[in-house]
C-alpha cells in the first residue's frame, strides 16, 4: 500500500495539537497551473474527471509544487448530478448549466438514485489509485450540499440572488423537502462510496447558503444536512463544512456532528470561537489578499495564524478557491511561510 502518509492535517482536523499549522488551499488543483490550463485546452473538466490516470495528475500536482499538507480530489460538486437524472454542462465562463430545472413536485419525483460503483466508477478509480499508489498525503473527497445543488437545480444554472429557489422553498415546501432528502440520499451513497474507496477526510461545500437567514436555515436545510452528517459520522473520518457569505450560520454548523467549520474572510477565527465555536476552524485567508505585494501577505497570513493557533484544531485554507491570476510561486512560498512560521509554537 502506497507511501506513508502525514497525518498532520487529520491531527488538526480531530483537535489536537500538531508540530506546525497544516495548510491547503480551495481550488489548488486546476486553474492557476500552466501545467492544467495546457490539459484544459484538449480536454473538458468532465472529461479529465473521466480519465482516473488524469484526474489523479491533477489532484497530485498541487502536492507536489507546494508542499501543501492534504489533496483534494480534483472534480465538480455537479459530478454526482447526471447520475440521478440532472442533463447538467459545465459552459467556459458560464458554470454549470441545467436543461431539465426543477419546477414542480413532479420533477423532484422523476429523480432517481445514486449507485457510486456503476454510475460514477471513475471517481472511485481516481481515489484508489491517489491513496494506494501516489499521496503521501491524506486526500480529502467532497460533495456539495443540498441547497447549493439545489440552487443550480432549480435556478437552471448559476444565480446572484436565488430567488427561484427561494421561492420554491417558500412556496412549495412538500417539493422543496423531497428534494432535499433525495439530494441528502444522494450525498450520503456517493460520500460513503469515496471514503470506502480511500479517501480520509471529506468536506461538505455548500457554497451558496449564506444567501439564506438562520431561520429559513434551520427550517428548511439544517435538517438534511444533520441527517447527511449523521450518516457519514459512521464512517470516522473527519468531516469538513464550508459555505461563503454563510458566518451568520456558523454557529448551526457548530451543532451539526461534524469536526471542522471552514470559514470565509468574513469572519475572523478569533470572532469565531468568542461567539461559541467548539469545533476545529478552517481558513480563511482572502484568496485576492494573494494578488498583493509579498510583505501585505505576510502580514495578513501572520494574524490568521496568530488567531488560529490560540488553540488546537486549526487549518489554515483561504476564504475561497484559487482563482487563475494566483501565481504557483506564491502558494508555493505561502506554504513554506505557513510550515516555517507555526514550527514549534
Amino acid at each position: 500500500m502506497g507511501k506513508p502518509v502525514k497525518d498532520t492535517f487529520l491531527r488538526a482536523c480531530r483537535g489536537e495539537k500538531t508540530e506546525y499549522v497544516p495548510v491547503w488551499y480551495m481550488r489548488q488543483a486546476g486553474r492557476s497551473q500552466p501545467e492544467y490550463r495546457a490539459l484544459k485546452e484538449k480536454y473538458s473538466l468532465f472529461e479529465i474527471t473521466h480519465q482516473p490516470e488524469l484526474c489523479a495528475y491533477v489532484t497530485r500536482l498541487p502536492v507536489e509544487q507546494y508542499d501543501v499538507d492534504a489533496a483534494i480530489l480534483y472534480k465538480d460538486i455537479m459530478s454526482p448530478l447526471p447520475a440521478i437524472g440532472v442533463e447538467v454542462e459545465i459552459k467556459g465562463g458560464v458554470g454549470p448549466v441545467i436543461a431539465n430545472p426543477i419546477r414542480s413536485l413532479a420533477d423532484v419525483e422523476k429523480l432517481g438514485e445514486i449507485h457510486p460503483e456503476d454510475d460514477v466508477p471513475y471517481v472511485l478509480e481516481t481515489i484508489k489509485l491517489l491513496t494506494t499508489e501516489q499521496l503521501n498525503v491524506p486526500l480529502i473527497g467532497f460533495a456539495g450540499a443540498p441547497f447549493t445543488l439545489a440552487s443550480y437545480m432549480i435556478e437552471g444554472g448559476p444565480s446572484k440572488n436565488y430567488h427561484k429557489t427561494k421561492a420554491f422553498m417558500y412556496s412549495e415546501p412538500k417539493a422543496w423537502f423531497a428534494l432535499m432528502d433525495k439530494l441528502a440520499d444522494m450525498t450520503i451513497r456517493y460520500v460513503k462510496a469515496q471514503i470506502h474507496a480511500g479517501a480520509s477526510a471529506i468536506q461538505i461545500f455548500d457554497s451558496w447558503v449564506g444567501a439564506v437567514n438562520v431561520e429559513d436555515y434551520r427550517t428548511f436545510i439544517k435538517p438534511a444536512m444533520a441527517r447527511i452528517f449523521a450518516a457519514l459520522r459512521e464512517e470516522n473520518v473527519p468531516l469538513i463544512m464550508f459555505g461563503v457569505g454563510a458566518s451568520h450560520l456558523a454557529l448551526e454548523w457548530n451543532d451539526l456532528p461534524l469536526d471542522v467549520i471552514g470559514l470565509d474572510w468574513r469572519l475572523s477565527i478569533r470572532e469565531a470561537r468568542q461567539k461559541g465555536i467548539t469545533k476545529a476552524l478552517q481558513g480563511n485567508l482572502d484568496p485576492a489578499v494573494l494578488l498583493a505585494p509579498w510583505e501585505v501577505i505576510e502580514k495578513r497570513v501572520k494574524q490568521i495564524l496568530d488567531e488560529g493557533m490560540e488553540q488546537p484544531g486549526y487549518i489554515f485554507n483561504l476564504g475561497h478557491g484559487i482563482f487563475p491570476d494566483i501565481q504557483p510561486a506564491t502558494l508555493k512560498r505561502l506554504t513554506a511561510f505557513i510550515h516555517d512560521y507555526t514550527a514549534g509554537k
